[in-house]
């Protein structure tokens, strides 16, 4: 046998084994011949370099250094989920996508396992990529890292796609969390908080061998893609486990809420004894083809809905009530506690929302008080112990000044919270503005962090956002923390936001409500950055999404003379405040005003690309069919209601051929 032939069996057996013990839960051979096994693969790679594999079982020890986490755009956006806490959320969920789609649903009940999310991208059966959730439109290229983890395939068997995506979990199991604390505990070092942040905190290691050493898992749960050959999300599980991914086995088809409620009910009683953290159920249409009638609102598919288990509830003393300002001049109170563990963290801090809900609780310093956490990240306290109340306690009195710069507070009619109008002269704000510019979903500048913004503020080298493109690179050497080869990429990732696109810079700017998505709907209708500040409410209201109140703080934002100098200067400087030539080239005005819903399987184009050629042409696509609608593109297997529904209001049924030819 070749030397070549003899390395490529040892790393097949390897994997073989690999499969059985980490994904089948079998053993077939004893540990001390796997090691044995392995030595002897390590051995012929180094003696026999030309044949490298980089998915060779040997690697999953690690070894490799990364300094920098590229960041990478997913190529099918993570999304998250909405939640549901009772059976009147479920049943008013059902409601809503009955009326989108036709037919019985059926539904997959899955355990919603708490751990850091993570993509996967294997082409030819090949692990090509491993990235993190990050924001859901890009995140962190952690290939090398999750080469370690030993369930996740790095070469798959069977009949898989050419090229996917498959989503899931990176956990931690509660034996090997405990074990990793005796070993800190032991060498006097401080222990892990909870299972979730340490699996999330390994993914980030800049040692891949620290990585191998840390008992990781990968429960893995959606496959993504185009043309995959897949009907539905059992099925896709289904494949996933043949393929050689580990897909926890505790999924369950549902014809019912009933059934699904029942679903839920067996495991919010019997899921500590799971290996794993979890804290609910995940809820999906199980036919794939619904799933893509259904869509997804701007933030979350409408063909998923998680149930989260009740949150775990504690009590603790309220300390002191402080204040914060954000960028906008929004007042947040903050309580300050007696430090209590609630699900696995050391809470101190829990958020008060604004004056009303200090007053409808009557919150008051010294009470002892119920805090939750539940669907929200930050704990918030849900009610006082009135009964260990101080007799002397007195009521909370909300503060009238900005506790930043003293400016009187001011509330708007309608509006929940106090404000700082201090626009100009209030640090927090200042700050703020500049480092929701420079974050990620915005101008991304690498090398330039929020610690480092209020550092250029605080001496005097910035005051607004324009001035970070006249920095020089003698100005921030001299900072705290700050080496010359640090200042120089500050510079650097400055210079490379010029390249940003339009939408991004205009979400950076900071005008109240308009998010991510509102600010590509400004940028595609109106092109350029002078258009929009020329718009009248009225003209800003007809923008697809647009409302009343956007539309005011659009005005507003751009009437401030201040405001408009900064954009002046920005164009200056190079930032794109207009649609790039190329994305100009590809879209044109041949279906303006025109509402279309897309019905059944298509064969030429996937539902995705017909939505983006028609939005990229002018129109709009609607989930359902209305008097508003101006054409229905009806593919193979269309639902009876909606062809029903369209003949009866009379409007045009084309096929994907007649929308093609309408597009070219």
């Amino acid at each position: 046998m070749s030397i070549e032939n003899q390395i490529n069996e040892l790393r097949e057996e390897l994997r073989g084994h690999n499969y059985n013990y980490y994904i089948l839960d079998t053993t077939v051979i004893s540990d001390y011949e796997f090691d044995m096994k392995l030595k002897q693969l390590q051995e012929l790679e180094k003696k026999y370099p030309e044949f490298y594999d980089p998915n060779s079982p040997t690697l999953r020890v690690g070894g490799e250094i990364t300094k920098n986490f590229e960041t990478i755009v997913h190529e099918h956006r993570m999304y998250s989920l909405d939640n549901s806490y009772s059976r009147e959320d479920l049943l008013d969920w059902e409601k809503r996508i009955k009326k989108l789609v036709d037919g019985e649903i059926s539904y997959t009940c899955e355990l919603k396992y708490d751990g850091a999310s993570i993509s996967l991208t294997y082409e030819e059966g090949v692990l090509i990529r491993a990235v993190t959730r990050g924001d859901g439109i890009q995140g962190d290229n952690v290939t090398t890292n999750v080469k370690t983890i030993n369930s996740v395939p790095l070469k798959l068997k069977g009949d898989f796609p050419p090229k996917f995506d498959i989503r899931g979990e990176i956990v931690l199991p509660y034996d090997g969390f405990a074990k990793m604390n005796q070993e800190r505990i032991a060498a006097g070092e401080e222990p892990y908080a909870n299972p979730r942040n340490t699996a999330s905190g390994s993914l980030k290691l800049q040692d891949s061998s620290e990585t191998a050493k840390r008992p990781l898992d990968c429960l893995l749960y959606a496959i993504t893609g185009d043309k995959l050959g897949i009907t539905s999300q059992l099925e896709s599980l289904r494949k996933a486990r043949a393929w050689g991914f580990k897909v926890p086995i505790e999924s369950k088809s549902a014809n019912s809420i009933e059934e699904v409620l029942d679903f839920i009910a067996y495991w919010d009683e019997h899921r500590h004894n799971l290996p794993y953290e979890t804290d609910g159920v995940v809820i999906k249409v199980n036919d794939l083809q619904q799933q893509e009638e259904l869509g997804f609102t701007s933030k979350a598919p409408r063909w998923a809905m998680a149930y989260k288990f009740k949150a775990e509830q504690v009590s603790s003393i309220l300390h002191e009530i402080t204040y914060q300002v954000g960028r906008t001049g929004a007042i947040t109170p903050v309580a300050n506690l007696e430090p209590v563990l609630l699900a696995g963290t050391t809470v101190k801090r829990a958020s008060l929302h604004n004056a009303d809900q200090i007053e409808k609780l009557d919150i008051r310093v010294g009470d002892t008080v119920f805090v939750e956490k539940g669907g929200e990240i930050i704990p918030k306290i849900i009610a006082v112990d009135f009964q260990k109340r101080d007799l002397d306690s007195q009521p909370t009195q909300y503060i009238t000044q900005c506790p930043e710069c003293q400016t009187p507070l001011i509330r708007k009619e309608g509006e929940a919270q106090h404000y700082c109008p201090n626009y100009d002269g209030c640090p927090p704000q200042i700050i703020g503005r500049i480092q929701h510019y420079i974050s990620r979903k915005a101008m991304d500048i690498e090398g330039l962090g929020g610690e480092t913004v209020a550092l250029l503020v605080n001496e005097g080298l910035i005051v607004n956002y324009a001035d970070l493109y006249e920095l020089k690179k003698e100005q921030v050497v001299p900072l705290e923390r700050m080496a010359d080869k640090s200042a120089g990429n500050l510079i650097v990732g400055i210079e490379k936001s010029k390249e940003i696109p339009f939408e991004r810079v205009l979400f950076g700017l900071g005008i109240r409500y308009v998010g991510e998505t509102v600010a590509k709907k400004l940028a595609k209708h109106y092109k350029f950055i002078d258009a929009i500040i020329e718009a009248s409410e009225e003209e800003l209201v007809n923008v697809d999404e647009i409302g009343i109140k956007i539309a005011k703080s659009v005005v507003e934002f751009f009437s401030s003379e201040k405001n408009k100098a900064l954009i002046k200067r920005l164009q200056d400087y190079g930032v794109q405040l207009e649609v790039s030539a190329e994305k100009l080239a590809n879209q044109t005005d041949t279906l303006q005003g025109q509402v279309f819903v897309i019905s059944g399987v298509f064969e030429k184009v996937s539902r995705n690309e017909l939505k983006k050629m028609i939005e990229d042409n002018g129109g709009k696509v609607s989930s359902s069919i209305s008097s508003k609608t101006s054409f229905v593109i009806a593919g193979a297997n269309m639902g009876p209601s909606k062809l029903e529904k369209a003949k009866a209001l009379e409007i045009s049924i084309i096929n994907e051929d007649e929308f093609l030819s309408k597009v070219k």
